[in-house]
């Protein structure tokens, strides 16, 4: 059973908009406009800043990397104003806001890449 406790939070990382230029992110993102930032959102049970600096940082624990290629690659800076206002949530909520806040800025034409 997940927790209900609202330890999690959903997070958006700015990218370079050098990822647009990848074929891989361009296939997930058909409707991206090049005048709107490219953004990772991900979920976490940590502070957004703390999963911010892991993905940037290239950290790593005994099972291996805690990064995303992409943001450690392409990765700038958090972007607090697209989901401060969404935190703190449940486990459950967490998962299900990820998928939903992604699906929100793609329609608004960021390009966007999560899980």
């Amino acid at each position: 059973m997940k927790s209900k406790k609202k330890i999690y939070s959903v997070y958006v990382i700015k990218l370079s908009n050098d990822i647009a230029k990848t074929k891989k992110f361009l296939m997930e993102n058909p409707n991206y406009d090049s005048a709107k930032p490219c953004v990772y959102v991900g979920r976490t049970s940590k502070t957004p800043e703390k999963r911010c600096e892991e993905h940037l940082t290239g950290a790593r624990n005994k099972r291996g990397p805690l990064y995303s290629r992409k943001v450690k690659r392409y990765g700038i800076k958090l972007m607090p104003k697209l989901y401060e206002h969404l935190n703190p949530l449940t486990e459950d909520e967490s998962i299900k806001l990820e998928k939903e806040l992604s699906e929100q800025l793609r329609e608004k034409g960021y390009g966007v890449w999560y899980r």
